[in-house]
């Protein structure tokens, strides 16, 4: 992670420290040295996991590396997996804030006639706010690929402890992997807006 410049963005990336128990300090959106130490202790974490379990294509690495350390984890053993079975899977989006989630919530609903929903999670409704969801897509000789097979395909690398979207019942998501807490989202959300740690690392 790298600093954030408003103070929202700062009190994000904090809540987001906090959960990977890296700081608990106070979540006030001002970035000192407290806050600075904490991100680069983050950032050695996250060099850790790529030490440990291989680095990938520069968009994948740049989403990896914004996740809760385990979800880092499960992403890499999922890249790994997926591509030693000959699927070119990379990680195309990893957390998200709350304002870049209200953003994705607008798209497809009024004044947006034009365009298709593409969630029905408003923000701190997806696990994608809290740092453990990820999005892949998957590519055929450089080019992306939009039919919903080879997704499915790429599912059977799922590693454990892991959901896929597209085993949803409503709104299915064959792009979508996020971890298995066992809390509701509402614990979840309350613990990362609280500076809790909501899942050991």
């Amino acid at each position: 992670m790298s600093a954030p410049v408003f103070p929202d963005d700062i009190r994000f990336t904090q809540q987001m420290l906090c959960s990977a128990g890296c700081y608990s300090g106070p979540r006030d959106g001002v970035w000192n040295s407290t806050v600075d130490h904490a991100d680069l202790a983050f950032e050695s974490l996250s060099d850790t996991l790529a030490q440990t379990f291989g680095t990938f294509d520069p968009r994948s690495e740049k989403c990896i590396r914004t996740l809760h350390p385990k979800a880092q984890e499960a992403a890499r053993r999922f890249l790994i997996a997926a591509r030693a079975a000959g699927i070119d899977a990379r990680i195309i989006s990893g957390t998200r804030t709350y304002e870049e989630q209200a953003a994705l919530y607008k798209i497809g609903r009024p004044p947006d006639t034009t365009n298709k929903r593409v969630t029905n999670a408003k923000p701190g409704e997806s696990n994608h706010n809290f740092g453990i969801a990820w999005d892949i897509g998957i590519f055929d000789r450089g080019a992306y690929v939009t039919v919903e097979q080879p997704y499915r395909d790429a599912a059977a690398f799922c590693p454990p402890g892991v959901e896929w979207g597209g085993a949803w019942k409503t709104f299915p998501d064959p792009p979508h992997y996020q971890l298995a807490v066992g809390k509701p989202l509402s614990e979840i959300r309350l613990a990362f807006e609280s500076g809790r740690p909501f899942l050991a690392v």
